[in-house]
């Protein structure tokens, strides 16, 4: 199988099988790019979700297009993005019709609130192993404690919190040369 056709198809799994956006794609995109290929390493995932997180557009997408390209360069990337984000749009083409035939269906309505708590599950999950990965020091633990109360106690934006981590980062590494 070329390259080209595993890209393809890891991504396309990955669009197919996940529901509930870039957060809950992780253990896909974990069992997928590391464990299974070999793509990339737990750190560059958590690097390519963090940058995925302050750039536009959906994270998933983003996390595939930084890993597209970093196995096959431009033309991986679009290989990539191209498979991530085509299931989803055939399946919702497929299925608008018929969910807004459905809409006030309480069957239909009692699954999609099953389907949320379980993929809140997984995300919580996920949250876990990443904060197990990146917070390994007792600065790391107070810079995700800080941003984490500004958060919750603010009405700080995603990405002003991503900035004020950064300038942390960037002052902690400036004072260690």
């Amino acid at each position: 199988m070329s390259e080209y056709r595993k890209i393809f198809v890891s991504f396309f799994k990955i669009g197919l099988f996940t529901f509930g956006g870039g957060y809950a794609m992780m253990p896909l995109f974990r069992q997928e790019l590391i464990d299974k290929h070999k793509y990339i390493t737990e750190n560059e995932l958590i690097d390519y979700y963090s940058i995925g997180q302050c750039t536009p557009g959906v994270i998933a997408v983003n996390v595939a297009t930084f890993t597209g390209y970093k196995i096959k360069g431009v033309s991986g990337a679009a290989v990539a993005t191209l498979a991530i984000v085509l299931p989803s749009l055939v399946i919702i083409m497929a299925l608008a019709g018929i969910l807004q035939a459905l809409s006030d269906n309480q069957i239909i309505g009692h699954a999609f609130a099953g389907i949320r708590i379980g993929v809140i599950a997984l995300i919580l999950n996920e949250v876990i192993h990443l904060f197990k990965k990146a917070v390994t020091s007792r600065l790391q633990l107070g810079i995700f404690a800080i941003i984490l109360a500004v958060l919750l106690l603010g009405n700080v934006s995603a990405i002003m919190a991503v900035m004020m981590a950064a300038s942390v980062g960037v002052v902690r590494f400036m004072r260690l040369k």
